[in-house]
């Protein structure tokens, strides 16, 4: 997962190298985002998910997206170019995170929303990974690192996750037999009630999560440079920020089991909805800015699991690498509105009020997972805690 925000991490160099408009640079991390629905509605309606083997899909996707983010350091690029290669990135990962999630399902009994957090933590964690990367010089001397040698080194973070998935991952005996192809199960996820909740809430974790992920840490870069910080620092912020929602992840995944999955859903987005509205009030003091937005990483992405193991529990057991599929398509679609609106804002009323309308997420999840609570089909969620 490495691969998702490579590019992301290097605006700044290539923002210096290439004169990136705000649209520009939207697009480094949209064109992933409009590659991965493109690939997960593909594979949703194909049920590929379903009929092929979860491992050797993630092992074909890992190098498939290394090799295409590699050959933006091999070609002759331009930004045209890049976002073109980025978008094939994100086809790719499409048959990674999906797959990765049936294939942790299959291994749970009474955990399932600690095994799924598991992963999606690792998620987090590595799309966290090149804004570390790019913290320090650590390849060249002095200065921002070079842009090239940052998604090189996140190219071969895939290549050796595709090896390790290919020798070392094997799928659980939960895991359900190849399913036949049905196209029709792929609309099923917004047509059954408790599905179509779940779904709902996902959307309202989705409409925050990666506009706060892409732009969160640009935003700490502009707060530090204003106070005259280190600019290492400022991106060693960003990469914490996203990083310790990893945390969040298993944690939430830990009590959710325990409490109950719509409960820690619900607290989770109550907690990254109130940092959406109180955030850019520290734009001035970086220090309390971390802090805040420390919190805000680690509720931000605590919840994600746990709506994909809902779906799991709620879905047809033989399509639910295709309802996930669904379920992550749908998600990242509305991605792209929140992550292109953001710099528009910021021309507009500045850093300080800009992640203000990210609340509007929370506020929807808030409600959906509420009247899901209610359903007498909740009570399939974590073994009766829903």
């Amino acid at each position: 997962m490495a691969l998702w925000f490579s590019a992301t991490a290097v605006v700044p160099q290539l923002v210096e190298e290439w004169s990136l408009t705000s649209s520009q640079q939207s697009w480094m991390t949209m064109s992933v985002q409009i590659g991965f629905v493109c690939g997960a509605l593909l594979s949703a309606i194909s049920n590929i998910a379903d009929r092929f083997s979860a491992i050797y899909l993630i092992t074909a996707s890992a190098l498939a997206g290394a090799l295409f983010n590699g050959l933006i350091v091999t070609v002759d690029t331009s930004p045209e170019t890049v976002m073109l290669l980025r978008f094939l990135t994100g086809v790719a990962l499409a048959g990674v995170y999906p797959p990765g999630m049936k294939v942790a399902v299959s291994w749970a009994t009474t955990d399932r929303g600690f095994l799924v957090g598991i992963l999606v933590g690792a998620l987090t964690l590595g799309s966290a990974l090149p804004h570390l990367l790019n913290a320090f010089p650590i390849f060249g001397e002095g200065g921002m690192p070079p842009w090239r040698s940052v998604l090189m080194a996140s190219s071969w973070m895939a290549v050796v996750s595709a090896v390790l998935v290919f020798l070392c991952v094997k799928s659980g005996p939960g895991l359900a037999s190849s399913a036949p192809f049905d196209w029709h199960y792929a609309g099923k996820s917004f047509l059954d009630r408790p599905l179509r909740l779940a779904n709902f809430g996902y959307l309202g974790h989705m409409w925050e999560l990666y506009a706060m992920w892409t732009w969160v840490p640009i935003f700490i870069i502009a707060s530090y440079q204003q106070a005259g910080w280190s600019l290492e620092a400022a991106r060693l912020a960003g990469f914490s920020v996203i990083a310790v929602g990893a945390l969040g992840c298993v944690l939430a995944g830990r009590f959710a089991d325990k409490i109950g999955r719509t409960s820690v859903i619900i607290v989770s987005l109550v907690v990254s909805g109130s940092c959406c509205l109180i955030v850019g009030l520290f734009f001035s003091s970086p220090l309390l800015l971390t802090l805040i937005c420390l919190i805000w990483g680690f509720a931000v992405v605590a919840d994600s699991a746990q709506f994909s193991a809902a779906i799991s529990e709620l879905s047809d057991k033989r399509y639910v690498g295709t309802a996930l599929m669904m379920q992550t398509s749908m998600g990242f679609l509305l991605t792209l509105f929140t992550i292109h609106l953001v710099p528009l804002l910021v021309d507009l009323i500045g850093w300080r009020y800009v992640f203000i309308f990210l609340a509007i997420g929370p506020v929807w999840g808030i409600i959906s997972m509420a009247k899901l609570r209610a359903l007498p089909e909740a009570l399939a969620m974590a073994s009766g805690n829903r």
